[in-house]
């Protein structure tokens, strides 16, 4: 009977131990493998490739490899919805572009703006008012607005593999930043309830900002002049500028992320580089070489140069979204 005893003891065993396994989204393939690997080298007491606490950062772009970012980056349907919002007050903008065709929803209109639109457009929305007003307006609208496509709250299209990653990375004494293309006050108000990674842990595109007394009040005012472009040779320096350490871990999923990856992988000792590729057109989307969105060309031909770690979601994600089979 001991040996029944003990089989059926195993058996009983065998959903606990599941449900504790690391990365479950994750199907048994390649990179989820390469991640465990890695981080055992790296935080095992002994090993040649230890590595203390204090340097175990890990960096994470947000668009396309944290959530989803078609068919437009979340940030510019937020502009578009502040551009609705405030049309009242400007007449002026029913004729003027590119506020004239975000009006009509005429996407072409608005592209063919250019960055001169995208600047003016920017302007209009983000600046003029103080921080805590930003950061307000961000919560009102993220904590509603849902995505024209799928009809989930934006919150909801973050990607259930990468938010299993985080947690694990921290319970294995990693601090994990965000270091993403999108405005740092857009994202500050939020990425702690949503991945759990606080406001001074997150690495953006950012405007000057002026110290003035408001009624007897100090406040940060939000001006019109650019201070970073936190995307493609802008993140290494957001991330020397910001967190002051060279991050053992980069994650990303575009040309943008391209030198944040490089950045990571040029220091000393074992680097890890991971690239989401979008691969699943039933699920979420396909895209790379060619996409106006999150194009993924020179990135993917590096990672296959230099052996970085490439993640098909059709492949190597069982699950995209939270609370989807």
């Amino acid at each position: 009977m001991k040996p029944l005893f003990l089989l059926l003891a195993l058996a009983a065993s065998v959903p606990h131990l599941l449900a504790n396994e690391p990365l479950p989204s994750w199907k048994d393939t390649g990179p989820k493998k390469a991640i465990l690997a890695f981080v055992e080298k790296v935080t095992k007491d002994g090993s040649a490739d230890f590595v203390p606490v204090p340097e175990r950062i890990a960096v994470f772009d947000n668009d396309g490899t944290l959530w989803a970012e078609q068919p437009l980056y979340f940030q510019a349907f937020f502009v578009f919805d502040r551009i609705k919002a405030l049309a009242p007050q400007h007449p002026e903008w029913q004729t003027q572009e590119p506020f004239a065709s975000v009006l009509k929803n005429d996407l072409k209109g608005v592209a063919a703006a250019g960055e001169k639109g995208l600047l003016a457009t920017m302007a209009a929305t983000h600046t003029g008012m103080t921080t805590e007003e930003f950061s307000q307006t961000v919560t009102d609208w993220i904590t509603t607005a849902k995505h024209p496509k799928s009809g989930k709250l934006y919150t909801e299209m973050t990607y259930q593999p990468m938010l299993e990653l985080l947690t694990y990375l921290r319970a294995n004494g990693f601090k994990t930043f965000i270091v993403s293309g999108g405005g740092i006050e857009f994202m500050r108000p939020w990425t702690e309830r949503v991945y759990g990674i606080p406001p001074e842990q997150v690495v953006g595109s950012s405007g000057k900002l002026k110290y003035e007394i408001r009624d007897g009040k100090p406040v940060l005012l939000k001006l019109p002049e650019v201070e970073l472009i936190d995307d493609k040779e802008g993140k290494p320096a957001g991330i020397q500028s910001h967190i002051g350490r060279r991050p053992l871990m980069a994650f990303g999923n575009s040309d943008g992320d391209l030198q944040m990856l490089q950045w990571t992988t040029a220091g000393a000792g074992l680097r890890f580089a991971l690239l989401v590729h979008h691969t699943d057109a039933d699920r979420e989307w396909a895209y790379d070489r060619q996409s106006h969105i999150g194009k993924l060309d020179k990135a993917l031909d590096e990672a296959s140069a230099k052996g970085w770690t490439v993640v098909s979601m059709k492949d190597d994600w069982a699950t995209i979204y939270p609370g989807e089979n």
